[in-house]
């Protein structure tokens, strides 16, 4: 949870804000099917439903009340995934900026698997 110091009083913002901005924003780019989980126990990739998204997001808080955030997605067969990657990056700083007024540091983006 990021705890902010506003004129009025303080302002927590709990991580599942930050991962539903950023799955949603994810999954709204161009040639991302889905947000990914890995399991522990078998070590396959899951394809999300849209009310899980969180688990593919994991949101790392620093010092300088700003954040970092690593998701894992599947990509469309045929996609350029350097670009795809970069758009992501791009809307999810844009998006969590924009609502919660915190800063990113870095966006790690990890593509688990790709449909045919």
């Amino acid at each position: 949870m990021l705890k902010l110091n506003c004129e009025k009083g303080t302002l927590s913002i709990s991580s599942a804000v930050f991962t539903n901005i950023t799955g949603a924003a994810a999954t709204s780019c161009f040639g991302v099917k889905a947000m990914a989980y890995r399991s522990m126990t078998d070590g396959l990739v899951h394809m999300l439903r849209r009310e899980a998204m969180g688990k593919g997001v994991k949101v790392f808080f620093h010092e300088d009340h700003t954040i970092s955030i690593e998701l894992h997605i599947v990509v469309e067969n045929g996609v350029n995934i350097p670009v795809v990657c970069e758009a992501i990056t791009n809307q999810v700083r844009y998006l969590v900026s924009t609502y919660t007024g915190v800063q990113v540091a870095n966006v790690d983006v990890f593509v688990d698997s790709m449909t045919f």
